[in-house]
């Protein structure tokens, strides 16, 4: 009939570009457009193999961050319940995300991982370290002045237990939120007893039981950070794909090693990820190729794309999971957080075939950067 309007071939569409295939390796996010197309030109999508299957290949086709149909969304929230199988760590991951260089994608990373890991049926607590609150921001957690946060448990001894909130809209996801008290508490803890590592005692005491703890650390390598680094076991380093990528990191690994030889012998960089990443850009390939160089095994196989839906989604109080649960950083979140929990059971997926890591995979990394 004139006039009217079809809207099928919109979502069957979405759903072929939101596919599972493109949730692995790097991925960007073209700036919308209308499509054009040339006379007799077959604009059907290709269908790339499935996740792991034969012929899979490690750069999927640019995904578009068009607002998901409601087919396609239907997709990705079964695809969410059919990984819910992913297996759970024997104990509690403790896994402190920092980087001293601002704006790599720490908090990001942080609270999208945290979504991803609580999506595939873990429980996750956020600890934000921030002052700025960026983490419980995002997580739709109110953090104003009155607020019982993360400055109550390190500086007045408060139990976590009393200021852990749950995260709205996402099951299994928990946050302990900061507040602007925080920015204080650098020259407060100087004075107090232990106070490198109180955040440590708070975690040990807390009975709730967990699988994962992400704490967000600010951009600095002050007594917030060592709080962190001794409360934790691995260390989640986000690395943008952009000019000067490298830049002061070295100075992070020295104290890492630093804090492993005098207060806590477990810590270990575990996870390098790659965030920003524009595959339409010759110095994203090559700041990729020269990180993954350095540091090898360590680096996840999942890139996390530039995309403005990411960036979208703090300002609605949600992650880019709830946001936009079809977009290209939505699905590089959850696979990255899927590499995640098979390499917490000792196993790593180079895109084709599983293999179990050694016990000793474990090196210096500061070889790699002088």
């Amino acid at each position: 009939m004139a006039g009217s309007v079809h809207c099928e071939p919109e979502v069957e569409e979405s759903e072929s570009l939101r596919s599972d295939a493109n949730i692995a390796g790097p991925m960007t996010d073209p700036v919308p457009g209308p499509r054009t197309e040339s006379p007799g030109e077959d604009v059907s999508p290709a269908m790339p193999p499935a996740y792991g299957q034969e012929g899979h290949t490690e750069t999927p086709p640019p995904m578009d961050d068009a607002p998901v149909g409601r087919a396609a969304q239907a997709a990705v929230q079964a695809m969410g319940r059919a990984r819910e199988g992913l297996p759970r760590p024997d104990q509690t991951r403790v896994i402190v995300v920092a980087n001293q260089k601002g704006g790599v994608g720490k908090t990001t990373t942080t609270v999208n991982l945290a979504a991803s890991l609580a999506l595939h049926g873990g429980r996750v607590l956020v600890i934000d370290l921030d002052p700025q609150g960026n983490a419980s921001t995002a997580l739709g957690i109110d953090h104003h002045a009155e607020v019982p946060s993360i400055y109550d448990v390190l500086v007045d001894s408060k139990p976590l237990s009393d200021i852990v909130q749950p995260v709205p809209d996402v099951e299994g996801l928990f946050c302990a939120p900061a507040t602007i008290d925080l920015a204080g508490a650098e020259i407060e803890l100087v004075s107090l007893v232990a106070r490198e590592s109180r955040l440590q005692r708070a975690i040990q005491a807390y009975e709730q039981p967990l699988d994962y703890i992400l704490i967000d650390c600010p951009p600095s390598l002050g007594l917030l950070t060592v709080n962190a680094l001794v409360a934790g076991a691995e260390v989640l380093i986000p690395i943008q794909c952009e000019y000067y990528a490298l830049e002061g990191l070295g100075q992070l690994l020295r104290n890492v090693d630093l804090v492993r030889g005098h207060l806590n012998p477990k810590l270990h960089v575990s996870t390098i990820l790659l965030t920003m990443y524009d595959g339409r850009t010759r110095l994203a390939s090559q700041v990729a190729d020269e990180v993954r160089s350095h540091f090898g095994n360590e680096v996840l196989r999942t890139s996390i794309p530039r995309s403005v839906r990411i960036s979208e989604a703090p300002s609605y109080g949600q992650t880019v999971l709830t946001y936009d649960p079809g977009s290209s950083g939505s699905l590089s979140y959850l696979e990255a957080a899927r590499e995640i929990a098979l390499r917490g059971v000792g196993v790593h997926y180079d895109g084709q075939h599983a293999h179990v890591l050694p016990a000793n995979n474990q090196h210096s990394m500061q070889e790699g950067i002088q």
